[in-house]
This record gives structure tokens, C-alpha cells and sequence, in this order.
């Protein structure tokens, strides 16, 4: 079985990085997104998606509950998605690396 480790530690540190920051940072634009916050949204909405497509759920969309809500949204589905992945490793090595990719644009 694969390990959800790696997913859940990834998404827990860039989801603190998201509440640890400040709303000028939260709101400054990224290559591809019109803030931060827009970048951790669009990756929730991505988790979030995969996830409900492994439990066959229909889709629905992450609302935007605002800036400051990105990092415990990003945690939820990350966490839901890793144990949604369990037996599929080429899942988990998916978001793994999305999740990689924000923290590297938003930081």
C-alpha cells in the first residue's frame, strides 16, 4: 500500500505556510494567478476534484471563502484526497507533485 505520508505532510506545511502569511503577501500576484491565495484556491479546487472523482462523488467546486481561508481549505482536501488515494499510487505521487509546484510558486 502506498505511503499517504508524503501527500499529508506536503499539504500540512504548505497549508501553515498559507495561515502564517500576511494579507499583502496572501494578495501579491504569481505567475499564472492573480494572488497567492488564488494559487492555493485553484490547487483545492484540483485536490478536491480528484478525490471526488476516486469516491465517484459528482463534482462540485470549492467555494472562495476568501484569502484567509486557503490554508484550512487546502488541508481538508488534501487530507480527504490522501485517503481517498489509498492503493493508488500514481494519485498520490500526482497531487504530491501539484502540491510541490504551488509551494515553489508561492513562496
Amino acid at each position: 500500500m502506498p505511503d499517504q505520508t508524503p501527500l499529508t505532510a506536503a499539504v500540512d506545511r504548505l497549508a501553515d505556510r498559507f495561515r502564517a502569511m500576511p494579507q499583502s503577501r496572501l494578495q501579491g500576484p504569481v505567475p499564472g494567478h492573480p494572488s497567492r491565495a488564488a494559487a492555493g484556491l485553484a490547487l483545492a479546487r484540483r485536490l478536491a476534484a480528484t478525490g471526488l472523482g476516486l469516491e465517484g462523488e459528482p463534482a462540485r467546486e470549492i467555494p472562495d471563502a476568501g484569502d484567509f481561508a486557503v490554508g484550512d481549505q487546502l488541508a481538508v482536501v488534501g487530507h480527504d484526497l490522501a485517503a481517498a488515494a489509498v492503493g493508488n499510487p500514481e494519485v498520490l505521487a500526482a497531487a504530491l507533485a501539484d502540491v510541490e509546484r504551488v509551494t515553489e510558486l508561492v513562496t
